[in-house]
């Protein structure tokens, strides 16, 4: 699946939306800011069983989140520390979002696996930079080959969230509890095939 290695493809479709942001002189941090508290909404939304409202605060937030760096890179605003605050944001909603899904929706086991394998899925990303040494740039974007490794990542993971919230809330298809125990399976098994894809690339001696 992994929508995130066809990001050129997608561009085309959000990037001119993108672009009238950026004429409003909004920065790309407050759009990051705004992100984080809709996801927050969501969250609450997800935890007190209103998952509708739940889905469509979520696909805000991650609007947001396209937005912010297209805005970034369209008033040549990118910097070091909104790379690494987006990505901390990103996180941060994902793992409220899950938990509260979790704690409404599944069992603590599935819940703590679905959290920290999100969180393992991205952070082997940064690790792989500091220990391999990934540093191509392109306009403030890491260019690396892990990028399209991982057929399952966050925005299939929202995606995956917001189908089976509008089947909770017509109840069909198994709702919510179905579909969190598939975005923990599918994130698990991508996380693995990284994982395997770095130890038969990179399993050898320092240089």
């Amino acid at each position: 699946m992994n929508l995130t290695s066809k990001r050129k493809s997608l561009k085309k479709i959000y990037e001119p939306i993108g672009i009238l942001f950026a004429k409003t002189h909004i920065t790309p941090n407050v759009i990051t800011v705004i992100s984080v508290i809709v996801g927050i909404f969501a969250a609450m939304a997800f935890y007190n069983h209103k998952p509708l409202t739940g889905a469509i605060l979520l696909f805000m937030s991650g609007f947001f989140d396209l937005m912010d760096g297209v805005v970034a890179r369209e008033t040549e605003r990118s910097s070091k520390f909104g790379a690494v605050f987006d990505w901390l944001a990103d996180k941060f909603v994902d793992g409220i979002v899950l938990f509260s899904i979790g704690m409404a929706y599944s069992t603590p086991v599935v819940t703590i696996l679905a959290v920290v394998s999100s969180m393992l899925h991205t952070f082997i990303k940064p690790v792989a930079y500091a220990e391999i040494g990934f540093e191509n740039r392109e306009k403030g974007k890491i260019n690396d080959p892990l990028e399209g490794i991982g057929f399952f990542g966050r925005p299939e993971s929202m995606l995956v969230i917001i189908l089976f919230a509008v089947f909770e809330h017509f109840h069909i298809l198994g709702g919510l509890q179905f579909g969190f125990v598939l975005v923990t399976v599918l994130t698990i098994l991508s996380l693995l095939q990284r994982i395997i894809y770095l130890y038969i690339k990179y399993n050898r001696d320092y240089d």
